[in-house]
């Protein structure tokens, strides 16, 4: 397995957005540009904006919400990307598609164009009795393709929120050659002082990647509360960054010959015995 360690570009700035959503789509929309804006002014090469960020989370506002793949929100975030020169990981959206609706993430690239769209592939159906139940299953739909996209600094791979319970996810994306994984996320009160953060660090420790989650600020207003705190994780399983519950644009360095040496100390990646057991993937990863 390559890390594709090369010159100048073992370093790059991740900016992860913990927006504040609002009930009005248009509302959301006209905030992405100065938001991004400012996220690339520091440098920021990458960007991501958390699940949901185009209109509140909740099966009530999936199917009324939902939009067209391109549409008026993917408009948006081409234009974004392209005008700031960024990647621009568009958080998901609910997305129509003849009749079913999907938890969607698109990414652009910074000449605007479209590198992929991957549909959110284990739904969250949960009952925690006496604390929180939902099934995402009552509206959406899920998907069965997993995310890849290349950039100059390294391959990232793609998952939605309850995607990170899922180890094997992540395993697969590390087997392709992932260096960074990138889920925009929204655990809520219960799920989210529980598991957020634990969730992150055993996904970066076990594949040795790095692991960012974006979520939305917290709005006590909300029918569905989401924890905040968007975090990323570096390989040896540390914060490197973290926010509040808040609106607010955190950031990261992420040192890919730190990620190398951190493979090289601890070989695990190396040292699975698959003679023995295996994880792999049923089908291709796009693109």
């Amino acid at each position: 397995m390559s890390d594709n360690i090369s010159g100048s570009n073992t370093k790059f700035r991740l900016a992860l957005i913990q927006l504040m959503v609002s009930p009005l789509k248009a509302n959301n929309l006209n905030r992405i540009g100065t938001l991004v804006k400012e996220a690339a002014s520091r440098g920021a090469k990458i960007v991501s904006l958390p699940e949901c960020f185009n209109s509140p989370y909740g099966t009530k506002y999936f199917r009324e919400n939902a939009e067209r793949i391109p549409g008026e929100s993917t408009k948006v975030l081409s234009e974004t990307a392209k005008e700031f020169g960024v990647y621009l990981i568009g958080g998901s959206i609910p997305e129509e598609d003849n009749g079913k609706v999907y938890n969607s993430c698109t990414v652009f690239a910074p000449d605007g164009s479209m590198l992929l769209k991957y549909r959110k592939i284990h739904l969250f159906d949960i009952d925690v009795p006496g604390k929180i139940t939902f099934q995402e299953s009552e509206t959406l739909s899920p998907g069965n393709q997993l995310c890849t996209f290349d950039t100059p600094y390294c391959k990232v791979g793609i998952g939605i929120c309850y995607d990170l319970r899922f180890a094997e996810l992540a395993q697969i994306y590390t087997q392709k050659g992932c260096q960074l994984l990138i889920y925009p996320a929204a655990f809520n009160m219960t799920t989210g002082p529980a598991h957020w953060e634990l969730l992150q660090k055993a996904r970066a420790v076990d594949n040795q990647v790095y692991v960012a989650a974006v979520s939305p600020a917290r709005n006590d207003k909300s029918s569905y509360v989401a924890w905040g705190h968007t975090t990323v994780v570096n390989p040896w399983g540390e914060v490197v960054a973290k926010a509040g519950s808040e609106e607010t644009i955190i950031y990261a360095d992420i040192d890919l010959k730190y990620l190398s040496d951190i493979r090289q100390q601890i070989p695990v990646l190396k040292q699975k015995r698959h003679d023995l057991y295996r994880v792999q993937a049923v089908q291709d990863c796009k693109p």
